[in-house]
C-alpha cells in the first residue's frame, strides 16, 4: 500500500473543522480500503495554523485541564495562555486532533503520521 500525503490549509478556518477533516483522513476512513483495526497509510500536514480563525471570545474563554496526581491538583489555562507559554498553535491543533481519534493502540500510529507548520 503506498504512503498518500494529504495537506489541510487552516488558514481562515475554524480549529475544529480542521482537526475534524485531519482525524477522518488519519483514520484513512476516506479510503475505500477502510479497516478500522489496520493501520492507516496517510500523512496528513497542516499549514497556516497559526492563520487559523479563533475568536477572541474562545481564546479567553476556552479552558484545558490536566491533573497532577494529588489532592487539589486540577491545572487549568485557557487557550490564549497555552499558545503564548510555547506549545503555540501546534499544540493546540495537536490536543484537538487526538481527541477526535479513537482511543485505542492505533492512536499514537496515527498521531506520527500528522505534522503541523505555523
Amino acid at each position: 500500500m503506498k504512503t498518500e500525503m494529504v495537506k489541510i490549509d487552516a488558514e481562515n478556518k475554524t480549529i475544529g473543522r480542521v482537526a475534524s477533516d485531519a482525524a477522518t483522513f488519519l483514520m484513512g476512513k476516506n479510503l475505500s480500503s477502510f479497516t478500522r483495526n489496520m493501520e492507516p497509510k496517510t500523512r496528513v500536514l497542516i499549514v497556516n495554523a497559526s492563520k487559523a480563525n479563533i475568536p477572541h471570545k474562545k481564546l479567553d474563554g476556552k479552558l484545558y485541564f490536566r491533573f497532577t496526581g494529588y489532592p487539589g491538583g486540577r491545572k487549568s489555562e485557557t487557550l490564549g495562555m497555552m499558545i503564548k507559554k510555547g506549545g503555540g498553535y501546534k499544540e493546540v491543533f495537536t490536543k484537538a486532533v487526538f481527541g477526535m481519534l479513537p482511543s485505542n493502540k492505533l492512536r499514537a500510529i496515527m498521531m506520527k503520521n500528522l505534522n503541523i507548520t505555523e
